[in-house]
């Protein structure tokens, strides 16, 4: 179960990537969809780090 929240952040990440390549590449964009797209992908990143130290520290994932 664990572990599909670390795909499906890791797929919204990869999203979040494409959302921000297409703004830049729209000529009619403007330059707040591209930092939005960014602003959430730093999110995403942040949160799911977030989310690797809390099931470290819980004992739902171990390190290699």
């Amino acid at each position: 179960m664990f572990k599909l929240f670390i795909i499906a952040a890791l797929i919204l990440i990869i999203l979040q990537m494409a959302w921000g390549l297409k703004a830049m590449y729209r000529k009619e964009s403007s330059k707040e969809d591209m930092v939005r797209a960014l602003t959430w992908r730093v999110s995403c990143s942040i949160g799911l780090f977030l989310l690797l130290l809390i099931g470290m520290r819980m004992g739902w994932i171990t390190p290699n």
